[in-house]
């Protein structure tokens, strides 16, 4: 069965019925035998990955810490069956990014109302001059690599979000999103990322664990390539 109007026109294989729930019809053999091939690619690729971009995240962690800062930190996010965890990132924000936070938001109302409505603010005053570069390039998440390699997360899957966001924006969506693990790249990714509305970005991650496959993985991390390249929707 094919499915035609996914971003991008990304064409799904074997997919099930979108009206058949979570997981649609899939039997549970077939749901544990995509984990196990799901799991087992995430593991080589995401070593394989660390090996051979070692020498990149060196100089990408001298770089950050330069500042004087921690070059990495872990934020933490809600991962597979609700269960928390620190996901990685090499720091894009200047030390005291909270308290940055805090005051702009305080002084500046559109810029309040912005990050109420996305969690994302454009000409973002906490975002360092290399964490610009980090983000518009997706460079910042390569640590997640890791996230992967120990199974919190995986290289394709729903945005990973803090509790206050799937409490607040995702309500029935919640169960798809815990179904499985976040992944570092995954619709949000290839379509637009910040240029989508939150209700889009639920949207996307249900859809992604409705009808998800190793193939459609396959093609999402292949769509990635173009997307980090030209920072679509990146800021």
């Amino acid at each position: 069965m094919t499915h035609t109007n996914w971003p991008n026109n990304i064409q799904i294989g074997n997919a099930t019925s979108l009206d058949a729930g979570l997981y649609g019809s899939v039997a549970p053999s077939s749901r544990r035998l995509h984990h196990i091939s799901k799991r087992a690619f995430d593991v080589l690729a995401s070593g394989s990955a660390l090996l051979f971009l070692s020498p990149l995240l060196l100089l990408l962690y001298f770089l950050v810490k330069s500042d004087g800062g921690d070059a990495l930190f872990g934020h933490k996010r809600i991962g597979r069956n609700g269960r928390s965890f620190a996901c990685l990132k090499f720091r894009s924000m200047v030390p005291n990014a909270g308290e940055v936070l805090a005051k702009l938001l305080a002084e500046n109302p559109e810029a309040a109302r912005t990050w109420a409505e996305t969690r994302k603010l454009q000409n973002d005053p906490r975002v360092t001059r290399i964490g610009k570069f980090l983000r518009s390039t997706s460079l910042d998440e390569l640590p997640q690599l890791v996230n992967v390699l120990r199974g919190e997360m995986s290289l394709v899957g729903p945005r990973p979000v803090v509790q206050e966001e799937l409490t607040q924006h995702y309500g029935a969506a919640a169960a798809s999103y815990m179904a499985v693990r976040p992944g570092i790249t995954g619709l949000w990714q290839i379509s637009g990322r910040s240029d989508t509305s939150y209700a889009e970005r639920v949207a996307l991650d249900s859809r992604y664990v409705r009808e998800f496959s190793f193939w459609t993985d396959l093609r999402i991390l292949v769509k990635t390539v173009p997307a980090v390249l030209f920072g679509r929707g990146a800021y």
